[in-house]
């Protein structure tokens, strides 16, 4: 008789569990929202709603919030100074489309022969991959920092180069290239004389070319053409995303 009662007490205990089971992963399911969002806050390079912050580390809302600041020149400065970078704000120049209503001159940061003025957009991705890939690379493959960049331009009112009636991004301030590295060390770094020559430095030249793909919507370098054996092209027009060659 006992043996013939047992199978019901266990069927019990394992419906028992069963629902209890069932509670403790919708307990744990409820939870998850609420996880997420203060992960949100500690991870604000993740979360689309914090400020954009340029000292904060690239995370997955960071090109999304770069890219907002194209069309928004006071949002742009405000992230500028949020970010406590230093930067002055020019008078606009030029006319039709050649007119720079946007003239953002970063006035601490390490570029020769000068600093030009680029439009709000650039001069914080420019920041922002300094910070996170050029200073960062330079360190890991030399073992010193960054002393300053060399630059081929900014301003130009032009069409685009090789026979295109399309205005180039120089028209307006909304590029810049860039054409060799300096570090502390005194050691150079050139496109034109090293992308394909001593190895750390042309390794140095892809890593930063590739991280930044990241920040610029427009990333053209010597794998692109022969027009840019020379020199880093970098552009934050807003008709293209995500062109990194």
């Amino acid at each position: 008789m006992n043996n013939r009662r047992q199978p019901p007490i266990i069927s019990r205990k394992l419906g028992t569990f069963a629902v209890e089971r069932r509670l403790i992963l919708i307990a744990i399911l409820a939870t998850l929202p609420f996880a997420f969002w203060v992960w949100l806050q500690n991870h604000p390079e993740h979360n689309p709603a914090a400020p954009l912050d340029l000292r904060h580390p690239t995370g997955m809302a960071t090109a999304a919030k770069l890219s907002a600041l194209r069309d928004d020149i006071e949002e742009c400065r405000t992230v500028l100074e949020r970010s406590d970078v230093r930067f002055e704000a020019l008078a606009p120049q030029g006319e039709g489309a050649c007119a720079r209503p946007d003239r953002t001159r970063l006035t601490a940061f390490p570029l020769s022969p000068n600093r030009p003025a680029t439009t709000c957009s650039v001069a914080a991705a420019m920041e922002l991959w300094r910070a996170k890939s050029v200073e960062p690379a330079a360190r890991a493959i030399f073992g010193t920092g960054l002393a300053r960049m060399e630059h081929m331009g900014v301003y130009n009112c032009r069409t685009v180069r090789g026979g295109s009636t399309t205005m180039s991004q120089h028209a307006t301030g909304n590029a810049i290239d860039i054409a060799a590295f300096v570090l502390e060390d005194g050691t150079r770094i050139s496109l034109i004389a090293d992308w394909d020559g001593d190895a750390d430095k042309a390794r140095f030249l892809r890593k930063v070319r590739d991280e930044a793909c990241g920040v610029f919507a427009t990333v053209l370098s010597p794998d692109y053409n022969a027009l840019h054996a020379d020199h880093f092209h970098f552009d934050q027009d807003n008709r293209w995303t995500g062109v990194c060659r």
